[in-house]
């Protein structure tokens, strides 16, 4: 059974009709990838999984329940159960990497700085940064942030990762070894991974199915070598 099921999800802007009817499962443990040129609404799309927009007609269903049907405790519960890696990484340059990484722990989970130190630790080890814990966000290059950002994605042990973008604006060098750690942390915390991009290079390395959206319709929906 999928983890994530669309059901003719169709989300408009006025008169602009960004997705149409997308019916779409998303198995367990499956890495997907969404292409599309820009304004065929995969970010939008990826928005409507953790119910940061709600659709004009169709549903989301995660886990065997429609998200539109979940009061307000239980959306939170839920999008717990998800980790979001955002296209500028998103770091508040106010905190130390090390508070980043920990602060959906603090802010959803009440944990106290005691208790989430060492998840912070072992999340920047995954991504090669441990060093980094201490320093602030505007020390470190573009690629740092990213994994920074995919430090704090995996902080809390998500079963589903959403990754918007996430080779964007690094030299070809940067984006494969970010692509490289996606594709081992998807294989060391046994995520399923939905991730939204231009970049094809990345589509085929970290996806074990692609779909390819235009004009708000899924017009391919198939394996890499497809």
């Amino acid at each position: 059974m999928a983890i994530i099921q669309t059901d003719k999800l169709t989300k408009r802007f006025g008169h602009h009709t960004v997705l149409d009817g997308i019916s779409l499962g998303i198995e367990r443990g499956e890495s997907l990838v969404i292409i599309g040129q820009s304004g065929t609404g995969k970010s939008v799309f990826l928005k409507h999984l953790i119910r940061l927009l709600d659709p004009d007609d169709g549903k989301v269903v995660f886990d065997g329940r429609d998200l539109s049907e979940l009061n307000h405790t239980e959306l939170a519960d839920t999008r717990q159960r998800f980790g979001m890696v955002f296209q500028s990484a998103a770091l508040l340059d106010s905190m130390t990497v090390g508070d980043n990484v920990g602060l959906g722990l603090k802010e959803t989970r009440h944990m106290s700085n005691r208790d989430i130190r060492p998840i912070v630790e072992e999340s920047l080890e995954l991504v090669g940064l441990a060093d980094a814990i201490d320093k602030a966000p505007s020390e470190l290059s573009g690629g740092m942030r990213k994994r920074v950002g995919l430090a704090r994605a995996i902080a809390g042990r998500p079963e589903v990762i959403l990754y918007d973008e996430p080779t964007t604006g690094l030299d070809p060098v940067t984006a494969d070894s970010i692509n490289e750690l996606i594709v081992n942390l998807n294989n060391r915390i046994n995520a399923t991974s939905v991730a939204v991009t231009h970049d094809m290079a990345s589509a085929f390395r970290i996806g074990h199915r692609i779909v390819m959206l235009f004009r708000g319709k899924i017009v391919f929906d198939g394996n890499p070598a497809e």
